[in-house]
């Protein structure tokens, strides 16, 4: 199954409703909460080059916060990110 990870914070709406995207797809996620960890805070800022939350990977793949998440569902994007990153059967 495609590794998809979302760093998050749990008071932001815009983590909520890519969880609620994401669970809706039927995908599978790993969730990291960085509201009082400073070292995965970190983590997420020097794997996304970005401080806002969330920002979503699948497997190596950077596909940014939740709009450009809902952008990249609308323009198929998103499918060809998770076939790239399937594991091979």
């Amino acid at each position: 199954m495609t590794k998809i990870e979302i760093y998050t914070k749990s008071y932001c709406p815009h983590c909520k409703n890519a969880k609620k995207v994401l669970g809706r797809m039927g995908l599978a996620y790993r969730e990291i909460e960085v509201d009082d960890d400073q070292v995965l805070f970190i983590e997420m800022l020097e794997r996304s080059q970005r401080r806002t939350v969330p920002q979503i990977f699948v497997g190596d793949i950077h596909v940014g916060g939740n709009d450009d998440l809902l952008k990249a569902i609308s323009t198929g994007k998103f499918e060809k990110i998770l076939a790239s990153q399937s594991p091979a059967a």
